[in-house]
């Protein structure tokens, strides 16, 4: 399998998700990124699982999930809309 992404650590602090991603540290305002997860208990947003290929992570807790790309601001074209402009699309 294929990792996509290194997830180094995730923490939370005064109203923020901080994560290191691939030697990278981003932060990003909880209530922006999960609705779910800024209602949630300190103790279910600590309780995750990243998937093995480091594309994705889930929150047990409170039925939440995050894709790495959509937090770094990855955007992916459908092969139909990469057609459309000319781009070749490869999937990994």
């Amino acid at each position: 399998m294929n990792k996509l992404h290194t997830i180094e650590s995730i923490k939370f602090e005064s109203g923020l998700i901080i994560l290191t991603v691939d030697g990278q540290t981003l932060s990003r305002k909880i209530s922006d990124v999960s609705t779910r997860l800024s209602a949630a208990s300190e103790t279910a947003r600590n309780h995750f699982e990243i998937s093995p290929s480091g594309y994705g992570i889930h929150w047990p807790d409170c039925d939440e999930d995050l894709s790495v790309d959509a937090l770094l601001g990855i955007q992916h074209k459908t092969p139909m809309i990469a057609a459309k402009e000319g781009v070749e699309y490869k999937t990994r």
